[in-house]
């Protein structure tokens, strides 16, 4: 049986896309820096991940010249918070960009809200106590 280990994305400004992610209470989980390949790999997720959770990769490139662009295939990340006003807040004043404000989803009771990190990856925020699934 398998599980699911994480999702790697490449960024831009490795610093800038730590505290974005920091906003979301996402802390660095290990860290591998590669000079022959020239890159850096940062696994990032909650707390101590000692629970073996999905966690996100960070992939930067050294010598990235220009942002990476979005592919058409590339839907969002899910991320459980426990409020998500309060979460959108926070990042609203960390200079994060939100493209839907918190509320329900459309036909349902859910709390949602879309933030997009630095690079422009989409991000839902699932208020936790609502999420029926």
């Amino acid at each position: 049986m398998g599980r699911y280990l994480h999702t790697m994305i490449r960024v831009y400004n490795l610093e800038k896309s730590l505290a974005f992610y920091a906003c979301l209470g996402m802390k660095q989980i290990r860290r591998k820096d590669v000079p022959e390949g020239k890159y850096t790999l940062v696994y990032i997720g909650f707390g101590s991940n000692s629970q073996r959770e999905a966690e996100i990769e960070l992939t930067y490139n050294w010598d990235q010249t220009s942002p990476y662009e979005m592919g058409t295939g590339f839907g969002h990340l899910a991320i459980g918070v426990n409020d998500v006003t309060e979460t959108v807040n926070s990042m609203r004043k960390a200079g994060g960009k939100v493209t839907r404000e918190p509320g329900p989803v459309q036909f349902g009771t859910t709390i949602i809200a879309f933030v997009e990190d630095p690079d422009g990856y989409k991000i839902e925020l699932i208020q936790i106590d609502s999420f029926n699934s």
